[in-house]
This record gives structure tokens, C-alpha cells and sequence, in this order.
């Protein structure tokens, strides 16, 4: 395995925050290697959310450096080439689904990238091949139950062929059947040698 990201000296604190209030996140020094599976675990408020929210760029460090495959994620020019390497389901997977029907939500994030659109069909229909949603394709996204949707997320996000995943708590909403179906999909997915920050 290959060092992937990398966070050294990371803090943050929203320029709202009262000097009184320490940081949320304050020191953190952190290297993730290519292909493995990384668990970040504290309790609710903790920062874990504002962790990962670095490495994609959604966030930039108050003060230290975070790199993801050599990118500074800080440095707003790559975030196009960031956004390719790096996925996120988020803790509601409803927050990211923005379009009308199932497949156009799939590829969404496809037409970003300008890809051809032979290659976006042929990626959305075996996304939600694999997702189980094919069935699902016109329908709009909020007829879809809570485990379908995490799958539509998923889905949107594999789409893209990431290098990394980050799963913000992603089965926190999820019946238990639906989420241990869930969790196998997130252990396979790394045993493919997908990076997974969970």
C-alpha cells in the first residue's frame, strides 16, 4: 500500500466561532494509505464529520495542510480533479440527491465531468444495475425508501470511479437488515481496493 492523504498539523474553526471556543479539530496529523479501510470513531460533536469534510475539499483547514494524492485540498484549482478522487455519502443520503428521477440524480455528477454521453448511459445503467434501482430509473428519488436511497447515493457516487469513499455515519438512518446489506456492500467495495475512510 501507498500513502493516499495525508493531514498534518490540521485545525479548524468556523470564523463565527467566539475566541473563548477552542477549535473543533486542533492538531491533527493523520496518513491514510491507498487501499485501506480507516474507521474514525468519537462521540457525537466530536469533529468526525469536520475531518472528513477536509479531505474532500468542503472545508479548508484554519491552519496546517491536508493532500489527497499529492493535491492540496485547500487550493480551490483542484477541486475539479479532487472531486474525481474522492466520494462522499453523507449521514442523510436525501441531502445529496438533487435531481427529478433516479437516473438523471446518477448522472449528475457524470455531466460535471463532461463525459460523453454513451459512457454516462452505460455508468448509470450498471451503477443502478448494481444498486438494484434499475427498476427505479424514472421514478422521482423521494418515492424510494431510506435503504434505496443510500443505494441511489452510493450509486452516484461509484458512477464516478473514485479512489476514496467517505461514509459520514451512512447507516445511522437504516433499519438493521437494510443497513448489515449495506455495510457488506462497503466491505466488498474495499475488498475490490477502494480506499474507505468510514
Amino acid at each position: 500500500m501507498t500513502n493516499l492523504i495525508s493531514i498534518r498539523n490540521l485545525h479548524y474553526r468556523p470564523d463565527s466561532f467566539p475566541p473563548e471556543k477552542p477549535d473543533i479539530l486542533n492538531g491533527i496529523n493523520l496518513e491514510i494509505d491507498r487501499g485501506s479501510f480507516t474507521a474514525i470513531i468519537g462521540r457525537n460533536g466530536s469533529g468526525k464529520t469536520t475531518l472528513i469534510k477536509h479531505i474532500n475539499g468542503l472545508l479548508s483547514p484554519s491552519k496546517g495542510e491536508v493532500h489527497v494524492g499529492g493535491l492540496d485540498t485547500s487550493n480551490i484549482k483542484n477541486h475539479p480533479e479532487l472531486r474525481k478522487m474522492v466520494g462522499m455519502v453523507f449521514q442523510n443520503p436525501a441531502d445529496q440527491i438533487v435531481a427529478s428521477t433516479v437516473e438523471e440524480d446518477v448522472a449528475f455528477g457524470l455531466e460535471n465531468l463532461n463525459l460523453p454521453p454513451e459512457e454516462i448511459h452505460k455508468r448509470v445503467n450498471r451503477q443502478l444495475a448494481e444498486a438494484e434501482l434499475l427498476g427505479e430509473a424514472k421514478r422521482p428519488p423521494h418515492f424510494l425508501s431510506g435503504g434505496q436511497i443510500q443505494r441511489l447515493a452510493l450509486a452516484g457516487v461509484l458512477a464516478r470511479h473514485p479512489e476514496v469513499i467517505l461514509f459520514d455515519e451512512p447507516t445511522s438512518m437504516l433499519d438493521p437488515i437494510t443497513r448489515s446489506t449495506f455495510l457488506d456492500k462497503i466491505s466488498d467495495l474495499h475488498l475490490q481496493g477502494m480506499t474507505i475512510i468510514y
